[in-house]
């Protein structure tokens, strides 16, 4: 399955940048959403944003742009430095960040606006390969995702609760089309692939390849879920890609989910959410992962912070949790 970047009309140039950290809102101003790399959903879904917010700016006169980026590691160092308002990110990423743990020096000052549709990902093989497990992948050539989006976060969690370390594979980066390519002409044994349900690039995978699905340790899966709060279990149904009609007990790997600085001005925040989330059908009618923007899944926690301005906003709808939220 194949998405065009023309999607996100009208939204304007993709690169026209201007940071608005801590400003308020005046007729005109550039409002740039941090996405990924074409193939994945992060990209689909973060122009669908852009566009649903452009052509709804109403009195607030905003005008908004994409900028495409490497994904979430990219996208909270940009959000930080004020050269992007909104990013998309994998709730994964986003939580090691704000506690500046893992391979982030310093807690990054991000916040959540609003949890979006689970990163469903698993590991892809071609059928002839003798890759049967995920502790099969030691001493293999892996894809774990593009340069800099910081995919390693979960992978790594992933692979050594089923004994396997990164030291113990060739670990490759590559965008998600590109390690289709590298499956098909064998330059990578195996790719982590994932995203909203359905992924164009695992549609493209199995559509060309013959391909496994290389299954999780149900025991694994349960101990990862229970440590982690940005892992939950995940079907994905049969039927959903050509050739796997039995249902497949994944992983989701940290929800996709839209964040901004912390530092961004409340009121703007909140009337980004307010119409993101007051037209949220327009965005689902471009990629059906964002029919996760719902009253049941906008506010769950995955680990960060949300931000005041959209606390606000759920608070006035009815929709924040009682006990608080994050």
């Amino acid at each position: 399955m194949k998405f065009s970047p023309s999607l996100a009309a009208p939204v304007l140039a993709a690169g026209l940048v201007l940071g608005l950290g801590g400003c308020t809102e005046r007729d005109g101003e550039f409002i740039t959403v941090g996405t990924a790399p074409a193939g994945g959903t992060f990209y689909v879904v973060g122009n669908a944003i852009a566009s649903v917010l452009d052509a709804n700016s109403g009195d607030h006169g905003w005008r908004v742009s994409t900028q495409g980026t490497q994904g979430s590691n990219v996208n909270i160092r940009l959000l930080v430095d004020k050269e992007i308002e909104l990013g998309m990110s994998n709730a994964a990423i986003t939580y090691f960040a704000v506690r500046g743990e893992g391979h982030w020096d310093q807690p990054m000052e991000v916040r959540s606006v609003m949890t979006m549709a689970p990163n469903v990902a698993l590991f892809l093989t071609p059928a002839s390969s003798e890759v049967e497990s995920i502790a099969d992948l030691a001493g293999k050539r892996v894809v774990i995702g593009p340069a800099g989006a910081g995919f390693e976060t979960f992978v790594s969690l992933i692979l050594e609760g089923h004994g396997v370390s990164m030291d113990d594979i060739t670990p490759l980066e590559a965008t998600q089309a590109a390690a289709v390519d590298m499956l098909a002409d064998g330059s990578a044994a195996a790719a982590f692939l994932g995203g909203g349900i359905p992924v164009a690039s695992i549609s493209q995978a199995v559509a060309t390849q013959n391909i496994r699905f290389v299954p999780f340790d149900p025991e694994v899966r349960e101990q990862l879920i229970a440590e982690f709060p940005f892992f939950r279990p995940a079907v994905i149904p049969g039927g959903t890609y050509t050739g796997h009609d039995e249902d497949f007990h994944g992983l989701d790997v940290g929800s996709m989910h839209l964040i901004t600085a912390a530092s961004m001005d409340e009121e703007l925040v909140y009337n980004l959410t307010k119409t993101l989330y007051e037209n949220r059908e327009q965005v689902a009618q471009q990629h059906p992962a964002a029919r996760s923007i719902n009253p049941d899944n906008v506010t769950r926690p995955t680990g960060t912070d949300f931000h005041p301005g959209a606390i606000r906003y759920f608070q006035e709808i009815g929709i924040w949790p009682e006990a608080g939220g994050e």
